[in-house]
């Protein structure tokens, strides 16, 4: 890797490590417990997911916009959602719906084994695509497609994850969970609530976490 790249990589700045080691004070101070997911946050780099101007706030308890009416979510969500995807042990395949700028992507290609991400808006995939080649993250696929509908062809999956609030929960999604898998989503209009919603052998079991405030899952796709 080239001197320009790893500093990159490791930032600068507002960007640095001793700026990243406050975030993580704070996730724990907010009660997040899971050491592989704080490890993980702490060396993603953020900042690489933010356009140049937003980088300096990269590691700032805060979601941060990203263009096309999206945002990059904050740090305490993506640890909190992560944690719980991953409460019920360790995941082979998982579905996230909307790669969005693919830094939830990246955090999670580092702990499960497999990640197929779904994002409706065209060049946000393109490049999320080129971030995550360059952290070298190979066990990651992509699709520009209709999150609501998931990836059914390379279903089922162990675990559901998304980045955008449906108002109710796609039957789609439900029909993609492996028996024993679960889905974390945020669920709701103007109120939102964060849900896990586990398949089990009678039906699926939900779980109302906390409140939560995520753009809205659309259907359709943009060029």
């Amino acid at each position: 890797m080239s001197a320009v790249n790893k500093v990159k990589l490791r930032g600068i700045g507002m960007t640095s490590q001793r700026t990243r080691e406050r975030l993580i004070q704070r996730l724990i101070e907010q009660g997040i417990e899971n050491m592989a997911v704080l490890d993980v946050i702490r060396t993603t780099p953020r900042h690489m997911f933010l356009d140049e101007a937003m980088a300096h706030r990269a590691y700032e308890d805060t979601s941060l916009p990203i263009g096309h009416q999206q945002t990059l979510s904050q740090p305490y969500i993506v640890a909190r959602m992560t944690e719980l995807l991953l409460a019920g042990g360790p995941l082979k395949q998982v579905l996230e719906i909307g790669t969005g700028s693919g830094y939830q992507t990246a955090v999670l290609a580092q702990l499960v084994e497999s990640v197929y991400s779904v994002e409706r808006i065209k060049p946000l995939q393109n490049k999320a695509r080129q971030r995550l080649r360059q952290l070298k993250l190979y066990n990651i696929q992509t699709k520009h497609a209709d999150g609501t509908m998931g990836w059914e062809e390379k279903g089922p999956y162990d675990g559901i994850i998304s980045t955008a609030a449906p108002e109710k929960i796609p039957q789609e999604l439900l029909r993609q969970l492996a028996s024993g898998g679960r889905l974390v989503i945020p669920v709701g209009g103007v109120q939102q609530h964060l849900q896990v919603v586990t398949r089990t052998q009678e039906g699926f079991q939900t779980e109302i976490v906390e409140a939560v405030r995520f753009v809205p899952l659309c259907s359709g796709t943009v060029r």
